[in-house]
């Protein structure tokens, strides 16, 4: 079966875990840039070269590249094997804000790709369905099950959050909790 063969109208109790476990994990992505201003959403903070905004901005488009994986499959994101030079400045780019960057444009692409992606999982009908994983160097096995892929989308809020962390506390003092 694949993805498109039928959609749901409300979600099992699995999708709806889903969609609390991804809502709360980019909560807390967003809460880091709580009352920030755009170059302090710019600014680098620790020996990375990470950014609060740029952070945001690679989670949506892992999200964005990801949701649409799960529903074309791995034509949704080509080769991966060899990038052109052109390609790793668009990747590197992903983690940084640019030259009119917004913080609130940064945020209201990352609204509108994860909305994107709840509608995709509540219409999902089958998590068990899978896709061959794209070509690239990283990647170990040969396909991932749509399950798999919302637990690498989960992992990737869930880790960036802990950076954004990070940054943000050494920014100003604020922390996201405690």
């Amino acid at each position: 079966m694949t993805v498109n063969e039928s959609t749901r109208n409300a979600p099992t109790r699995e999708h709806a875990e889903w969609l609390e476990l991804l809502a709360k994990h980019r909560h807390f992505l967003r809460f880091t840039t709580r009352d920030l201003t755009d170059e302090q959403a710019a600014q680098r903070t620790t020996a990375s070269e990470l950014c609060l905004g740029g952070l945001i901005k690679h989670v949506t488009g892992v999200e964005r590249n990801w949701t649409e994986f799960i529903l074309n499959g791995p034509a949704a994101m080509g080769d991966l094997t060899s990038m052109t030079e052109a390609q790793r400045k668009e990747y590197a780019d992903g983690f940084r804000m640019l030259p009119g960057d917004t913080l609130e444009g940064v945020l209201s692409d990352y609204e509108k790709t994860a909305a994107r992606t709840d509608e995709v999982i509540a219409a999902l009908p089958d998590l068990d369905a899978s896709w061959p994983l794209p070509k690239a160097p990283w990647f170990e096995a040969d396909r991932w099950s749509i399950r798999r892929v919302l637990m690498h989308i989960a992992g990737e809020i869930a880790q960036h959050s802990g950076h954004a962390d990070i940054i943000r506390e050494s920014l100003d003092g604020a922390k996201s909790m405690g």
